[in-house]
C-alpha cells in the first residue's frame, strides 16, 4: 500500500508488563522511557506523540484497564513516512530495548501494534489507536489498519529477524 497524499503514518502499541511500574525488574525499562522517548522526538521524520501524561490518563479508562490493567504500557505516535519510522525503531538504541521485551512484557498479550495513515495535521486519540487496533483484529489488515507485513515497503523488520508478534 502505498502512502496516500497528504498522510502520515500514525503507530499504536501497548503490551502488559510483567511487573508493576515500580518493580525493579522493569525499572531498566521504566527509567529508559524518557531517554528512548527523546530520541523519537528528535529523529527525522518524527511529527507527534501523545505526551505520558496524556497517555497515562487515556489508561486509566475502563476500555484500557480491561486490556492491560494497570501494568498497560504505551505508544502513540505519528511520522512523516514509513521509512522515518523504521528508521527509528531499527536503527537507534529503541531496537535494543525491543529486543528485550520479553524481559518486560508479559507473553500474551505483547506485540499489539497497529498503523494507519492520518490526514496530515491529525493528531489521533488513545481511543482511535484502540478503535484501529480493534478493527485489525476482527477484521485483519486492511487499508484501515496493518501492521508492518502489510506495507511492501517496509521491510526492515523482517531483516532485523523481528520475532512474529512484531509482524501482528
Amino acid at each position: 500500500m502505498m502512502q496516500p497524499v497528504d498522510h502520515h503514518l500514525a503507530e499504536f502499541n501497548f503490551g502488559t508488563l510483567r511487573y508493576g511500574w515500580d518493580d525493579p525488574r522493569v525499572a531498566d525499562f521504566v527509567n529508559n522511557l524518557e531517554l528512548v522517548n527523546g530520541i523519537a522526538e528528535k529523529s527525522p521524520g518524527f511529527i507527534w506523540r501523545l505526551t505520558d501524561e496524556a497517555m497515562e490518563t487515556a489508561q486509566a479508562t475502563a476500555d484500557a484497564v480491561a486490556i492491560g490493567d494497570h501494568r498497560l504500557a504505551s505508544t502513540l505516535s505519528v511520522w512523516m513516512d514509513l521509512a522515518s519510522l523504521e528508521n527509528f525503531v531499527w536503527n537507534t538504541v529503541h531496537r535494543q530495548f525491543y529486543g528485550r521485551n520479553a524481559e518486560w512484557y508479559d507473553a500474551v498479550g505483547n506485540g499489539n501494534l497497529v498503523l494507519w495513515w492520518v490526514p496530515v495535521g491529525h493528531c489521533p486519540g488513545f481511543d482511535e489507536g484502540m478503535a484501529r487496533w480493534q478493527h485489525r483484529v476482527a477484521n485483519g489488515e486492511s487499508d484501515h489498519a496493518f501492521g508492518w507485513s502489510y506495507l511492501k515497503e517496509a521491510q526492515r523488520w523482517k531483516t532485523h529477524q523481528c520475532n512474529q508478534l512484531a509482524a501482528e
